[in-house]
């Protein structure tokens, strides 16, 4: 299995880490939670942030117990009093912040005809204000402590066009879109600065929150990879991993896809 492919290299090592969105409910993972995983098993000391404690405890107990050390806290990254006490924990606990993983997002269905309002300021504020709140409050001490890197999760939707069934979703689409374009504003401000900010396009992956849609949905999202493998979680965690680590200082501003070839791949008919 992917997440079994983890080293004792040390590739964090001595570097803090914020991750947005870590934990799933009942356990399961999801794209934070390997995330923090990985970072953990390299080294990383990582901050948890979550809405909800169960969740992000569960995780935090199972990363001690691999020998990891993390710390958890609770708070909504739309709330911009909320993201300045989440900097501040970071600070308290660990004394520096070098990595920043935005995956707080949330799905938001509907097409620009019959989108409710509240679901598309919900997706905004998500997925795309929370990424300016917690980069605006971080990026200052990155910078102070030398340089970090930034990695927001955005998705081939938001560079390709799409629906689910008669289901479209202009708000998510929209949103994570906006995220790209934050990014390179964000790598080409902060640049001269030794930050670093690099977006995850992840495609087809098997997220907690699509585990409702069956398996018949599954497979179908399967088959339309090129690769004919369905993404995990573990497959995000790795290019973050990755974006996060020194291996990395000479990328920023890049699109990163993990999506099995799904965004550049096509089969030419006949």
């Amino acid at each position: 299995m992917a997440e079994e492919r983890a080293s004792k290299a040390g590739r964090l090592s001595g570097k803090v880490a914020i991750v947005s969105g870590a934990a799933a409910a009942d356990g399961a993972i999801g794209i934070g939670a390997a995330t923090a995983t990985l970072f953990a098993r390299e080294g990383a000391k990582v901050l948890l942030v979550n809405r909800t404690e169960a969740n992000a405890q569960r995780l935090c107990d199972d990363i001690v117990s691999q020998g990891g050390e993390c710390a958890v806290f609770i708070g909504d990254v739309t709330r911009e009093d909320d993201v300045q006490r989440m900097v501040e924990a970071a600070l308290a606990t660990y004394g520096q912040i070098d990595v920043l993983h935005n995956n707080a997002g949330v799905g938001a269905p509907g097409t620009v005809v019959n989108v409710k309002q509240e679901v598309w300021d919900n997706a905004m504020k998500t997925n795309l204000q929370a990424t300016m709140l917690t980069c605006k409050y971080s990026i200052p001490h990155m910078i102070a402590s030398g340089g970090g890197s930034i990695i927001n999760t955005s998705t081939v939707g938001a560079v390709q066009g799409f629906r689910r069934g008669d289901v479209g979703f202009a708000a998510y689409a929209a949103s994570k879109a906006g995220l790209i374009g934050l990014t390179l504003s964000i790598a080409a401000d902060y640049a001269a600065d030794g930050i670093r900010a690099n977006s995850l396009v992840a495609g087809m992956v098997n997220t907690p929150a699509l585990h409702r849609l069956g398996e018949e949905a599954r497979n179908k999202r399967r088959l339309a990879v090129p690769l004919q493998t369905e993404g995990t979680p573990w497959d995000v965690a790795w290019a973050a991993l990755y974006l996060a680590s020194d291996e990395a200082r000479w990328v920023t501003g890049a699109s990163l896809p993990v999506d099995g070839g799904q965004m550049n791949l096509r089969e030419w008919p006949g």
